[in-house]
């Protein structure tokens, strides 16, 4: 070993004497903020604070709300094509106190979880088998890069021919809206696992299913929490497709309803309706990936 000699604040110390190290006369200089003494701060100038984000992402709300209230209020475009914020708020007061509102959220909702649920439920271990099976991807992944390019309001018809005007039509419309992509996400999720963390474990004896279950799944986890939380949004984003036919309730129903007699009040209402209901579920889902992956680190969530 040699001596290590650093020079900081003008003074210079020698490390390796009190060891009885030969001296070799080679130097660090320190410079900038640690040379004098100086703590270095790693937190860059571009990230904010969880307050600083609350309080940005409350600013641009505001400002659409602004803007909305200035184009509606002021007149700048007609309230058969703008509805005021009083109108849509009163409109959605009124559905509430009917009970219509929780009826349609209700049964929306049940729709997309379902829908979601079977294409989490098909698509997760389809993908985990296709990122580790290259014969398997070789059969099964050109049909889904084929499928996933089809339009799934081109399905519509066909579904009511098979399924007929059941829920189920309904929940076939958003699976086949999220399935095809979940899998594929998933595919590329499981692929970026490191292989050295697979051979480890299968060099120490663990079976097949074993590596699945302790290796894979837990590494590639907080990327499928990912991957869930944008299909999730994919699934509200269909289910105006899945209401559109042979639909007597729902947020989606509601919606298309109301285009038939200009009533824009309430087709406003069941948009921001679907969006709340997104960004609570887009919530949750963020929380359940902080527990069950705590030890998952990204940019933006630094402090």
């Amino acid at each position: 070993m040699s001596t290590l000699e650093y020079a900081s604040s003008g003074s210079v110390g020698v490390i390796g004497k009190e060891a009885g190290l030969p001296e070799t006369g080679m130097k660090i200089e320190l410079n900038g903020p640690a040379a004098a003494g100086k703590t270095v701060n790693r937190k860059s100038g571009g990230e904010a604070s969880g307050t600083q984000k609350r309080l940005l992402s409350l600013l641009c709300f505001a400002l659409i709300i602004g803007f909305w209230c200035a184009a509606s209020y002021g007149h700048w475009v007609q309230e058969v094509f703008l509805p005021t914020p009083t109108a849509v708020l009163s409109r959605i007061v009124s559905m509430a106190k009917d009970g219509s509102l929780f009826a349609h959220c209700r049964e929306s909702i049940a729709r997309v979880m379902v829908g979601w649920i079977w294409s989490v439920i098909v698509a997760l271990p389809m993908g985990m088998l296709m990122a580790n099976s290259k014969r398997f991807s070789a059969f099964v992944q050109p049909i889904i890069e084929f499928a996933r390019y089809l339009p799934v309001v081109a399905l519509v018809p066909l579904t009511l021919l098979y399924l007929g005007i059941a829920e189920s039509q309904k929940y076939t419309i958003i699976f086949l809206g999220t399935f095809f992509q979940l899998v594929l996400m998933v595919c590329d999720t499981v692929s970026e696992v490191d292989s050295n963390m697979i051979n480890a474990a299968r060099t120490l004896g663990a079976g097949r299913f074993q590596v699945y279950k302790s290796v894979i799944f837990p590494a590639a986890l907080p990327g499928l929490m990912d991957d869930f939380r944008l299909t999730i949004g994919w699934a509200w984003t269909y289910l105006v497709v899945a209401e559109m036919v042979a639909a007597s309730n729902g947020l989606g129903f509601m919606i298309l309803r109301s285009q038939r007699y200009l009533a824009t009040d309430t087709i406003f209402a069941g948009l921001i309706l679907i969006g709340l209901i997104g960004l609570v579920t887009d919530w949750i889902f963020r929380i359940l990936s902080r527990i069950v992956a705590p030890w998952q680190e990204r940019l933006g969530d630094r402090k």
